[in-house]
């Protein structure tokens, strides 16, 4: 099973950018399917985004992140990256990496992003 560690996150005023990145272990990352997720204070965790498997570039979001917010992966890397532009206060939460593949199914621990004035 992949383990997965999330960095990158941090404090950021509206309107602007962090890039959150997973580092993944593991031989096998090509085959997970890769995702972020995020959970805000009182709020269920949501999926933010994610990537196919393999050299994949498909990729699906949120309705609320669409246009702002793109994930892609490295596999030469075992890494997965989140970008995100336009950040809105409602954007604040507690980002996690996200892998599966068949029956598995790996979290990282979580960065956390405020967005703040």
């Amino acid at each position: 099973q992949v383990q997965l560690v999330e960095s990158g996150g941090g404090l950021v005023q509206p309107g602007g950018s962090l890039r959150l990145s997973c580092a993944a272990s593991g031989s096998i990352f090509r085959s997970y399917v890769m995702g972020w997720y995020r959970q805000a204070p009182g709020k269920q965790r949501e999926l933010v985004a994610v990537v196919g498997s393999g050299g994949s570039t498909t990729a699906a979001y949120a309705d609320s992140v669409k246009g702002r917010f793109t994930i892609s992966r490295d596999n030469a890397k075992n890494a997965v990256y989140l970008q995100m532009n336009s950040l809105k206060p409602e954007d604040t939460a507690v980002y996690y990496c996200n892998g599966r593949v068949g029956l598995l199914d790996s979290w990282g621990q979580g960065t956390q992003v405020t967005v703040s004035a």
